[in-house]
């Protein structure tokens, strides 16, 4: 016993019907590639969609952090090849006369005074960053403004970008990889939000403090 009637033929639909839905879709989902997932996963963006719907640059990051992931792979994998490096350094200084004790206090430290001098800073914004997360702080600017930072982290280091976006316009200041802190002055190449991208890939959580003054009329973290 049937609990619906059995369409007749005349209601199924025809092959003509069904090919043109099968069509359909195909073009629906090519339009969602090139306009949506090419922009916001790679940074391909063939017709301007994309940068219009500010995915471009969301692609963009995506693209440099797998890159700077791949990176720092390979440099964990070379030094694993070669742990005597530091010992053999050591035994050069010693060969050399230099105490061991000496060489290494001699080698450069960061230091979070050097990364934020005492100065009256306009905003302090702290940021704890979880192992694989980023986050991201904009300053909004107007063309040729100019605002000194200084950024450090506390607990290891992170890789970072700093850019700026605005409608139908980006670009990439500058970029580092595992920097435990860095300062300047930033100029806004146009009026925008300009500002700062990190990402923590160590094994353990980090707290980052920006601390900000100059030549901008708001500072805010990114969603």
């Amino acid at each position: 016993m049937y609990n619906s009637d059995t369409p007749l033929r005349a209601e199924l639909p025809s092959s003509k019907q069904l090919l043109r839905s099968t069509i359909l879709a195909a073009i629906s989902a090519l339009v969602l590639l090139v306009v949506v997932v090419l922009p916001a996963e790679y940074g391909i963006d063939p017709t301007g969609a994309g940068r219009a719907l500010r995915l471009t640059e969301m692609g963009d990051i995506k693209q440099q952090l797998a890159a700077a992931a791949a990176a720092d792979a390979a440099a964990a994998a070379s030094a694993a090849q070669s742990p005597a490096a530091g010992t053999l350094g050591m035994a050069t200084a010693s060969a050399a006369g230099i105490p061991v004790t000496a060489a290494v206090a001699a080698a450069p430290k960061a230091s979070a005074q050097a990364a934020a001098p005492k100065i009256a800073w306009r905003d302090e914004m702290p940021l704890t960053l979880a192992p694989g997360e980023g986050k991201e702080i904009k300053l909004k600017m107007a063309q040729g403004a100019k605002a000194q930072y200084a950024w450090v982290v506390e607990g290891g280091a992170v890789n970072f970008d700093t850019h700026g976006d605005a409608p139908g316009k980006s670009i990439s200041y500058e970029k580092g990889r595992a920097v435990s802190s860095d300062a300047g002055v930033l100029e806004a190449a146009f009026t925008g939000n300009h500002g700062w991208y990190w990402r923590n890939r160590g094994q353990s959580s980090v707290t980052l403090i920006l601390r900000t003054r100059g030549d901008y009329s708001e500072i805010k973290k990114m969603l």
